[in-house]
């Protein structure tokens, strides 16, 4: 008998883990469709994005130049 009640508490602590992930899941996509808030997102993206730039794309020569031209034709 000690051995179906434990798998019966594995099981339902592996329910409980999925359900609370499916919640955050979802509670960050209702949060993630406000207007204001992918508005406020975007803009701290943006203020990082040149920064991050900088460093995660360093000069190539010729493939980094064709990487800076690409994301600067993308923004305008």
């Amino acid at each position: 008998m000690s051995g179906n009640e434990n798998d019966s508490s594995d099981d339902r602590s592996t329910i409980y883990l999925f359900g609370g992930l499916a919640l955050m899941i979802l509670g960050a996509g209702l949060i993630a469709t406000n207007p204001s808030v992918r508005k406020a997102v975007s803009a701290g993206v943006a203020g990082i994005l040149p920064e991050l730039r900088g460093k995660l794309l360093p000069d190539l020569g010729g493939i980094g130049g064709d990487i800076q031209r690409y994301l600067k034709l993308r923004s305008m």
